[in-house]
């Protein structure tokens, strides 16, 4: 038996790669001439080798791949035949978990320890109101099951694309009111639930972090889900983040899971700053009434516990049909500074800018926490 190259590219193209639904030839995925080896004595097999180049070495269909391409080598040349195959890829590898997002600043998590207190209210605002102030600002929203920035920002339709830098293949952020963002939400539909395994998730979200053109930011809002959750373990695993902030309501059932949040970070394997509390709907003004203030879940619960907890009060938000009806139409109240809850985000930008230069000043640069 004697093999040349040709006959290699021949058991080649019956190998269909499943990223084109085209065999490895016609996907132009043989990246040489195959290079064939006669024995060197009696009883020593033929030594094939073939170089094969795959988008990234994340693709989903690389193992099978080779393993489709060996075996077709070994059908069609022998099954004595020795077969290599090695691989290269048209993008280059994703960075170390120590060395993504070389061009952030400050990266910040805003976090609630139970839903319905407007976290993503006031991650949105907070956002806006630090663009507005003038710096480079990124928001992420890590809710993979419940994601809501895109509606909030009203650019629902928006489809964010690749550039390729670097030698990656990188998503484009969608940019609206001066912030750079991104959402599982601008990948499935709106009107389907998200039904993936932890482990889909969280590959999700760190494709989100660290195959994203972020470039330059100064500040880097993680709008985080609800409680503690395997999508918080993958942000700390993931990202040195500079402090986090705790959003509760005045109400007391919220304050005892603010605590729980609270402790999370503070835990001793974590160690992330908390750079203070922000108590949202702090109290009711009507629309008619616009001095009066009627405190319906409860009065300064959030003074109290960032007392206790010897962290500062960054800001009380009222609670104002305005908040809604703007997050709703996908215009949010930062936009403006012409309304008490405007000016409210923009004296919280102030005071986030303000404890995040003390925290750098006073704290060493948080560790990402260690993979177990």
């Amino acid at each position: 038996m004697t093999l040349y190259p040709k006959l290699i590219m021949d058991a080649l193209a019956t190998v269909m790669y499943a990223g084109t639904k085209k065999n490895l030839v016609e996907s132009e995925m043989v990246a040489d001439t195959p290079s064939v080896a006669a024995p060197s004595k009696e009883g020593e097999p033929w030594r094939v080798k073939v170089v094969l180049t795959f988008p990234r070495d994340t693709d989903p269909f690389l193992k099978s791949t080779i393993k489709a391409a060996e075996a077709a080598i070994k059908y069609h040349c022998g099954q004595d035949v020795e077969v290599t195959i090695e691989t290269e890829f048209k993008s280059a590898p994703r960075p170390e978990v120590e060395q993504l997002l070389p061009g952030v600043k400050n990266i910040i998590a805003v976090s609630s320890g139970k839903g319905g207190v407007g976290k993503s209210t006031v991650s949105a605002n907070l956002a806006i109101a630090l663009a507005r102030l003038g710096y480079k600002v990124g928001l992420l929203d890590t809710d993979i099951f419940g994601p809501s920035m895109p509606k909030m920002f009203h650019v629902e339709n928006e489809k964010p694309y690749a550039v390729h830098k670097d030698g990656r293949d990188l998503i484009c952020p969608i940019e609206q009111y001066g912030v750079k963002l991104l959402s599982i939400g601008f990948f499935v539909s709106p009107d389907t639930a998200t039904l993936w395994r932890g482990g889909m998730a969280t590959s999700a979200l760190k494709q989100l972090i660290a195959d994203a053109d972020w470039g330059e930011l100064d500040y880097f809002i993680l709008d985080t889900p609800p409680g503690t959750s395997d999508i918080h373990l993958t942000l700390l695993q993931t990202l040195p983040i500079t402090g986090a902030v705790i959003v509760s309501t005045p109400q007391q059932v919220a304050l005892a899971d603010a605590r729980k949040g609270i402790d999370m970070y503070r835990n001793e394997k974590v160690n992330v700053p908390i750079l203070g509390l922000i108590e949202n709907m702090s109290w009711f003004t009507p629309a008619e009434l616009p001095e009066n203030k009627y405190y319906i879940f409860g009065k300064e619960g959030c003074k109290q516990l960032a007392e206790e907890m010897n962290v500062p009060l960054l800001a009380q938000i009222p609670l104002v049909q305005g908040i809604c009806d703007s997050g709703d139409a996908g215009t949010p109240a930062a936009l403006s500074s012409d309304t008490a809850t405007g000016l409210a985000f923009i004296n919280l930008a102030q005071a986030v800018v303000t404890v995040v230069n003390r925290r750098n000043k006073e704290q060493p640069k948080t560790k990402i926490v260690g993979m177990k």
